[in-house]
């Protein structure tokens, strides 16, 4: 499936890209470059992304609902309106206790 970015100079609500699925999580890429990317997720409640780790800094910000940030194992409870940035080559995953929205941003270092 090939990447179509949203259109420039064109207002939009991070809230309205992406709907939930029952049981699943969506993810919509906002913006694709060399440099990092941007991601909109949609958890559905009890669902999960496994410990993992990434090569540069992440940031991650609710945009609706609950999260659950776990970074080297410790939670981190984020509410919307809330961000928190997981380092590079540190173990991190995503739960939601409940439904939840989030942006995800990752700038990737030279």
């Amino acid at each position: 499936m090939e990447f179509k970015e949203l259109e420039k100079a064109v207002k939009f609500s991070f809230q309205g890209i992406i709907e939930y699925q029952a049981d699943s999580i969506v993810s919509k890429t906002i913006l694709k470059k060399e440099a990092g990317n941007v991601s909109l997720f949609a958890f559905d409640k009890g669902q999960a992304l496994s410990e993992h780790s990434a090569p540069f800094d992440a940031m991650v910000q609710v945009m609706e609902g609950q999260g659950e940030i776990l970074i080297d194992r410790k939670p981190h409870v984020l509410n919307a309106g809330e961000t928190i940035i997981m380092p590079a080559n540190i173990p991190h995953a995503v739960k939601a206790p409940e439904r939840f929205k989030m942006v995800l941003t990752m700038i990737k270092s030279k």
